[in-house]
């Protein structure tokens, strides 16, 4: 095949572009966004009616198609399989840049796979406008997102970010904020952090403190509108030890009193707390040491 007509082939496949929209203010919409939606003849969005409204107000009609979480190993050959045939496609989750925390990273994946051209269409996001607002380090940071729900996994994967010494950023909803507070604050220890949240709308609020003084406020207050985390990383050089709850540290001091092994009682109180043996045994060196 002569290169001319490989590269007529190739500028037959359609583009996927993958679009910013704005996280709460309208006005953080670009210029070059309005166009790309304007211009595509489709736009796959993981809320139709969310994303309706968003094009109604810049005054576009595209058509749209669903793309979300729950369907996206089915829909996704689909959208694959028409810009394969030629057709551009826009693909915008409900805020911010699809493909973070978001079901547009398989539809990515999936198009590059299939040699198909991806575009960004830079914008608005959550997470970097939370870390250059937070008032803690930016040189290096870790986009961590929602934390596993379940208590053990969560536990293993804050473990694992225990020692990181970048910035570390976490998405996480009103109603589970104060829970995951606790949790990142007994894994990680009393560290600085903030939290903001409806970032770029009326009411965008920020907090700056410790964790322990920002689960106090979380605790005290009623959290709403979705929120970002961003807590300092681990100081180099010193070990991290978990603020594990008083009460496993009691539990184990009482059946160690009563005749029972230090290591035994430490098992014992890490199974009736359901912390790992591993963060009890730390904070039961650290009250002996006190």
């Amino acid at each position: 095949m002569s290169d001319e007509r490989k590269s007529g082939r190739e500028r037959k496949i359609g583009t996927l572009y993958l679009c910013a929209t704005p996280i709460g203010n309208l006005e953080d919409m670009t210029y070059r966004a309005v166009r790309v939606l304007k211009e595509v003849p489709l736009i796959a969005a993981e809320d139709t009616r969310r994303t309706r409204q968003l094009l109604t107000h810049f005054g576009l009609s595209t058509r749209l198609t669903s793309y979300h979480e729950h369907n996206k190993m089915e829909k996704g050959p689909e959208l694959i399989e028409w810009l394969i045939s030629g057709n551009d496609l826009a693909c915008v989750s409900d805020a911010g840049l699809p493909g973070v925390a978001d079901p547009g990273a398989r539809l990515a994946a999936d198009a590059i796979a299939a040699g198909i051209r991806v575009v960004p269409i830079p914008g608005a996001n959550a997470a970097l406008s939370a870390l250059i607002a937070s008032g803690l380090d930016t040189t290096r940071f870790s986009f961590v997102g929602f934390l596993p729900r379940k208590t053990e996994k969560r536990r293993e994967t804050l473990n694992e970010l225990a020692k990181r010494s970048d910035t570390l950023v976490f998405y996480e909803a009103p109603h589970r904020l104060a829970e995951t507070l606790r949790a990142i604050l007994d894994a990680l220890g009393n560290r600085p952090a903030a939290i903001g949240r409806e970032l770029t709308k009326k009411f965008e609020e920020f907090r700056r403190g410790d964790l322990s003084e920002l689960l106090a406020w979380c605790e005290e207050n009623t959290p709403r509108g979705e929120f970002v985390i961003v807590v300092r990383g681990a100081e180099k050089g010193a070990e991290t030890i978990p603020a594990v709850p008083e009460d496993a540290v009691e539990i184990a001091r009482a059946l160690i009193t009563e005749g029972m092994a230090k290591k035994e009682a430490i098992r014992e109180a890490a199974k009736r707390t359901g912390l790992s043996r591993r963060d009890v045994y730390q904070a039961v060196l650290a009250a002996e040491g006190e």
